[in-house]
């Protein structure tokens, strides 16, 4: 069986209601098993409340579990032009999978929630991936067979770099039925992509 995690950190909801999007995407795949879990929160409850975050009550992970998986979708909103500090902070934290090739020939793929059409939404699918590139890590993005992204009718999330949404700038646009329909997308094309690789000893062919 395939084994998918979706891994994502959400302030006000977006990233949340995409991460179950790719679940259910990725669960729609035959043979595919999926866990949905959020980054540590790094702020204290107190700045939470404040600033009016969504509770969260989706199990945590560590960076240590992201070995047992065959593929993981990474969520991060875009917070000036760039992932959150959370996933940052996390992804930082797995120096020791880094240092074993631990992630090597997994498939990773990124998707987003960003304030405006041009607040840095594709900076965030692509500087992403860099990180994921350095654990020796396979991306997928959501290719244009996702037609829905090419749409000029609304505003619309997401490029062929990853699923994504536009929160707007007070955070009230929630994700709509085209945004999620490419995270379900998404989600389906990485679990398909890790189902064919599944079995594959990348370190073998090591040089």
């Amino acid at each position: 069986m395939t084994r998918v995690l979706v891994l994502y950190y959400s302030s006000y909801g977006h990233l949340r209601r995409l991460a179950e999007a790719e679940a259910e995407g990725a669960r729609s795949v035959p043979g595919t098993h999926v866990d949905l879990r959020r980054v540590p929160e790094t702020l204290s409850e107190e700045i939470r409340t404040k600033a009016g975050f969504a509770k969260d009550d989706t199990p945590e992970a560590t960076p240590a579990d992201l070995e047992a998986y065959d593929a993981i979708l990474f969520g991060t909103p875009t917070l000036f032009g760039m992932m959150a500090g959370q996933m940052k902070s996390f992804l930082d934290q797995a120096g020791g999978l880094w240092a074993r090739n631990a992630l090597v020939g997994k498939v990773a793929g990124v998707f987003t929630s960003t304030g405006s059409q041009h607040g840095g939404h594709e900076a965030t699918l692509l500087s992403t991936q860099i990180p994921l590139q350095h654990f020796g890590m396979l991306i997928a993005g959501m290719p244009y067979s996702f037609s829905g992204q090419t749409t000029g009718d609304a505003i619309i999330g997401g490029a062929p770099y990853g699923a994504g949404t536009i929160a707007g700038a007070d955070g009230s646009r929630q994700p709509s039925e085209v945004d999620l329909a490419g995270a379900r997308f998404q989600g389906a094309h990485v679990a398909r992509i890790a189902a064919r690789l599944a079995g594959t000893d990348w370190l073998e062919e090591a040089a």
